[in-house]
């Protein structure tokens, strides 16, 4: 009897542990998506741990963070020093860093994994953290482009799998795509939108589709473009001015493209077209192909499809 009550305690606690609200949570990968979420983390009330194997990528973010927070108080608390004053630094005390995720895991309610679009290094990381992270841990992926069940596919807690697509910067596009795969209890979904909203962003709820929403139209939409100036219907320029002036784009899809980073788009487009061979939003373009070798990849190297 005493070891049915003791089974009947776990099973309860563990019910509660999982239903219990997002408080605590681990973003892994200390780049411009890392830091952003876990500066919104920090500013909403939550306790984040930044992971990160480089110590001087964590510096550099930490520096980044502590630079938008404070214009964040700046812009808050205009006619308040003091009030800006304790508002940075409450939300800093909020923030941790760290070169393992193993001592965060250990109490985190959500792992959200922001690195490199590189499906064997995802997979990786969240089979050592399934190893590690209590029952209660629910695991997402930042991917914009990637399968969510692909990469759940190596843990035991599918049903504790979604993706959570931020767009950049973060603290500023409200938008988060919630994802999920047929595995994800409605716990779990319903977990990750109240910590969505909890983190002030607008939610929007999609299954894992290639791109989910925004770049399942954006990206072949960008590629569209790309073919029309192939084919030789229209210029760059013209097409900007046209999707501009006649449907109210505040860019045109090259400008777009340009700000986004023609890499990006490549390589987006390299892996739908593998993975879906027969469908035409997803061919190759020539021309962003011999770009992107060329080393134009947009305004972050000063030329792309316009100079910059």
């Amino acid at each position: 009897m005493a070891f049915f009550n003791q089974l009947t305690k776990r099973a309860l606690s563990t019910s509660i542990q999982r239903n219990a609200k997002i408080q605590e949570f681990v973003v892994i990968g200390g780049g411009l998506m890392g830091a952003g979420i876990a500066q919104v983390g920090a500013q909403t009330g939550h306790k984040v741990t930044l992971v990160d194997l480089s110590s001087e990528v964590l510096e550099k973010s930490s520096k980044r963070i502590a630079d938008s927070v404070a214009r964040v108080a700046k812009k808050q608390f205009k006619e308040d020093a003091e009030g800006a004053e304790k508002f940075k630094a409450s939300v800093l005390d909020n923030i941790k860093t760290d070169t393992t995720a193993n001592k965060a895991l250990e109490t985190a309610d959500l792992v959200v994994e922001a690195v490199v679009e590189n499906m064997s290094l995802k997979q990786k990381l969240f089979k050592e953290y399934d190893a590690i992270a209590p029952a209660k841990t629910i695991f997402a992926s930042n991917t914009s482009s990637l399968p969510i069940a692909e990469i759940a596919s190596v843990t035991e807690r599918k049903d504790r799998f979604g993706g959570l697509h931020f767009f950049n910067p973060v603290p500023v596009m409200k938008l988060l795509e919630v994802i999920r795969i047929p595995e994800t209890s409605d716990e779990t979904f319903d977990a990750m939108v109240a910590w969505g909203k909890a983190m002030k962003k607008v939610t929007v709820d999609c299954k894992d589709t290639p791109g989910f929403i925004v770049n399942r139209l954006l990206v072949p939409y960008l590629m569209e473009a790309v073919r029309m100036v192939e084919r030789g219907d229209a210029s760059m320029k013209d097409v900007d001015t046209a999707m501009k002036l006649g449907a109210g784009h505040p860019m045109g899809p090259f400008e777009l493209a340009d700000y986004v980073g023609l890499d990006t788009n490549k390589f987006i487009m390299d892996g739908w077209s593998a993975r879906f061979p027969e469908e035409p939003l997803f061919r190759k373009s020539e021309l962003l192909n011999k770009m992107v070798e060329d080393g134009k990849l947009g305004k972050k190297t000063g030329e792309g499809f316009f100079k910059y």
